[in-house]
């Protein structure tokens, strides 16, 4: 179990409070896509992902991205019991859509860029590291059902 400092709960829940899901959650898995082109493999269904710009400007992209994004609200609203909170998408991940488990890794890092890129100085190192430390621990979760 991962201990929290109220410090690190205030700035997980600071950074959460002032993200815009509509807007980050697409940007975030936009990035993936584009810069780890071999993602693409798992949203076949979503159209056409064939550029930059075909990716952002794509509605499934957008959509989906929302979703990840509404997901890890649940992290951030259950801080004690991250694990137990994403043991079903983990199983769903791992053993129904056969994700790589490292994918999970790229998406936390591209939404640290993402949120460093829309706040600026107010991400600064500190508040990363506890914002990475949350991520962390969400990709460890996601993760549990592989190994």
């Amino acid at each position: 179990m991962v201990e929290w400092s109220a410090s690190e709960r205030s700035a997980i829940a600071n950074v959460w409070g002032k993200i815009n899901v509509d807007e980050i959650g697409p940007q975030a898995l936009a990035r993936v896509l584009i810069v780890y082109p071999w993602t693409q493999r798992y949203f076949g269904a979503f159209g056409n992902l064939s550029s930059a710009a075909a990716i952002q400007g794509n509605p499934k992209v957008a959509q989906h991205g929302k979703t990840v994004l509404n997901a890890l609200e649940k992290a951030v609203k259950n801080m004690d019991d991250i694990k137990g909170t994403y043991s079903q998408l983990s199983q769903l991940h791992c053993e129904k859509l056969n994700v790589d488990p490292d994918n999970f890794r790229l998406l936390a890092d591209c939404l640290t860029i993402v949120i460093a890129t829309k706040f600026g100085p107010a991400f600064n190192p500190a508040v990363q590291a506890t914002w990475q430390k949350l991520l962390s621990v969400v990709v460890s979760a996601l993760t549990s059902r592989y190994f």
